[in-house]
């Protein structure tokens, strides 16, 4: 009979997963803590209801490479080449520093080089997954530190390449030989160039001709098969599977049907993404973490704190905020999937053993675990500390800042030069209305002061850098960030420092309306709702309904804050003067085009009277008015008529009208 063993597990960890990503989901955590923590618990050393983790482990390497593969999809060498220096010279000094404190530590614990420096690598990697979903989840992931940490992740899930390449090396006896680190580094480069090559040249080839089949089961196949290939040779060159999965997404990330490969994928990576990570966590030894508990934590304690301090150094010195160091600092503390990884090779090659390996596994589940607790305090211990530390972020160009301040009166200041701070600038500028600038990335700041623009950099939470940006002298405040929780402080602020101001507030979340009103804001323009406004304004058209009429609603929902749109109810009495508007007779007007039924007959012969109910009371024609026009008036192609009927009479009109099979169109 054959062995269901195998079988029996898989259930366990499937129906664990379930179960976990419907309660962390509830919980609104991410659900990869929940693996961890069931893994620790199911796995050989909790309740051993896995016993085997041969089994596990063959899944989880499957689950890995998935992993790895829609994290190299979702990542493109034209977006790494063309990152914004200030990202690149973070992630760069982030591992740098990191790597060479705990070098450091390792030699003054006595620890040989070679295995400082692998201590360096596990150390300064940290969680894309983790992180980015819980940006995600709480609306911050187009924020500062929302593009930041992803363009450090970035960096980092890179920089394994020639990590995994240099274990070999470090793993040999004796001294390191400082040549072979360097044909190993050489070896990475020369990996990276094929594998830009490849991206620009062969795979998207491949694909396109595969795609051309429109067989969506052949195009699965043909990219799994690219996926586990890849996986296949590079481990049979000497390096890991998830190296390899990895290069492959990179390379397809290149090609135009990368997004339609992730959503292909998706199913298959976040089922077996769930099954490496509770197989990570059935790696802990708990009779270790008792008996070593001290030096676990102490090892938890240690990572967090040295990658905290790098972070926030490094962010500080190239931002100049407190906030923004913190925030990153709290977030990119945690031990990354690579790392793993990493200490497998690391295993493998002699350069941790038994011991270190349960320390490292143990502190790294913790650092993951704590991450969202993490995030979560950041915001409240950044604006704390920046409470305490009371010297001001300096704005950048100085020579401007005594001009701003006193000069300039009666201006509206713009915090936050993305896309719809440009939109707003350049319709200011256009009419002539002086403004000024806040902005937090100094890329956009050095590029919008070569084109002339009066923008300053600070951060907007700080009541120092309102005051040297001219709040005392502005006329309107208007707030166009991404970060949530940023822009509830900079309401604060603002109102804090002038009660009578006009604050417009852009916000992308409903929840957000209500508080942000609380805090002091003016008026609060949330996207979603703007977007529905449009729409059915321009469906209000096409049916006639007067403009007066579409813009008394819109004012409505405007001045209600949204509320009909939250699924609230309007006040009865302004709905009642809404609804005597639309029932009522109104003008509109139409223009006669070729193909039109009534061109080359008579008022009395096309009988809009009778047919609809509409009176003609006016006909333009090259551009004079015919008022009036008898019933034997001769329509021409290029006339407007000027209508007068109800909403319905004139919809109806407009149908008499227009030309067979064509819309009518509106003068």
């Amino acid at each position: 009979m054959a062995d269901l063993s195998v079988l029996k597990q898989l259930l366990i960890v499937l129906t664990a997963t379930i179960a976990i990503v419907f309660l962390f989901q509830k919980l609104r955590l991410p659900a990869i803590v929940g693996f961890l923590l069931a893994g620790v618990i199911m796995g050989p050393n909790g309740l051993r209801w896995i016993r085997g983790l041969e089994e596990v482990e063959t899944l989880a390497e499957i689950g890995v490479v998935l992993l790895l593969f829609t994290i190299g999809l979702e990542f493109s060498l034209g977006k790494i080449f063309s990152s914004r220096r200030y990202v690149l010279w973070a992630g760069g000094l982030q591992i740098l520093l990191t790597s060479l404190v705990v070098l450091v530590a390792s030699l003054l614990l006595g620890y040989p080089p070679e295995v400082g420096i692998f201590y360096g690598f596990l150390v300064s990697l940290s969680s894309t997954a983790i992180v980015l979903r819980i940006y995600s989840d709480r609306g911050e992931i187009d924020a500062p530190q929302g593009r930041l940490a992803a363009g450090i992740l970035l960096l980092q899930d890179l920089c394994i390449v020639p990590m995994m390449l240099l274990v070999p090396v470090l793993g040999q006896s004796g001294r390191v030989s400082y040549p072979l680190v360097g044909w190993a580094l050489l070896k990475a480069v020369v990996l990276l160039v094929l594998i830009v090559l490849a991206a620009r040249t062969l795979l998207p080839r491949l694909l396109r001709q595969v795609a051309l089949l429109r067989n969506r089961e052949l195009f699965i196949l043909f990219v799994i098969l690219l996926c586990l290939g890849t996986a296949w040779l590079t481990s049979e060159s000497g390096l890991s599977l998830a190296l390899g999965a990895f290069i492959a997404g990179l390379v397809i990330s290149e090609s135009e049907f990368s997004h339609q490969i992730v959503a292909d994928i998706l199913p298959l990576r976040d089922s077996f993404s769930g099954i490496f990570f509770i197989s990570i966590g059935m790696l802990l030894d708990l009779h270790f973490l008792a008996e070593q508990a001290f030096a676990s934590f102490g090892t938890f304690i240690l990572i967090v704190g040295v990658k905290s301090a790098v972070l926030f150094v490094v962010f500080w010195l190239l931002y100049r905020s407190v906030r923004l160091g913190v925030v990153l600092a709290f977030s990119l503390a945690q031990i990354g999937e690579f790392s793993f990884i990493l200490a497998r090779a690391g295993r493998d090659h002699g350069l941790l053993t038994a011991a270190s390996e349960q320390t490292f596994l143990a502190a790294s589940i913790l650092s993951m675990m704590a991450t969202p607790f993490l995030i979560l305090w950041a915001h409240r211990v950044a604006f704390g500390l920046e409470a305490v530390v009371r010297r001001p972020p300096g704005l950048q160009s100085p020579e401007q800042e005594e001009e701003t301040a006193s000069s300039i009166t009666g201006h509206v200041i713009v915090v936050g030069y993305g896309l719809n701070g440009q939109n707003l600038t350049r319709v200011l500028r256009e009419v002539g209305i002086p403004y000024s600038i806040l902005e937090m990335d100094p890329d956009l700041v050095r590029q919008a002061k070569e084109a002339g623009e009066p923008i300053f950099f600070g951060d907007g939470t700080r009541p120092e850098v309102l005051r040297k940006i001219g709040i005392e002298q502005a006329r309107v405040f208007v707030i166009a960030i991404s970060d949530p929780v940023a822009t509830a402080h900079v309401v604060s602020q603002a109102r804090r420092l002038r009660a009578d101001l006009y604050l417009v507030v852009r916000t992308r979340y409903v929840a957000e309306i209500d508080r942000l009103y609380r805090l002091g804001a003016s008026q609060v323009i949330p996207e979603e709702f703007e977007t529905s406004v449009e729409i059915f304004a321009r469906v209000l058209q096409q049916y006639h309904i007067p403009r007066n009429v579409i813009t008394l609603q819109v004012d409505l929902i405007r001045k209600e804050h949204y509320r009909t749109l939250r699924g609230l109810h309007l006040q009865g009495r302004r709905l009642d003067e809404l609804s005597q508007f639309l029932v009522g007779t109104t003008t509109d007007t139409f223009l006669i085009m070729e193909g039109s039924p009534a061109v080359g007959k008579s008022l009395e012969r096309i009988e809009l009277r009778f047919r609809s109910g509409v009176t003609v009371i006016s006909v333009v024609r090259e551009g004079k008015s015919i008022h009036n026009p008898g019933v034997d008036f001769l329509l021409a192609i290029g006339d407007i008529l000027v209508l007068l009927g109800s909403h319905k009479e004139l919809d109806q009109a407009m149908q008499i009208l227009s030309p067979p099979g064509r819309g009518e169109e509106s003068a």
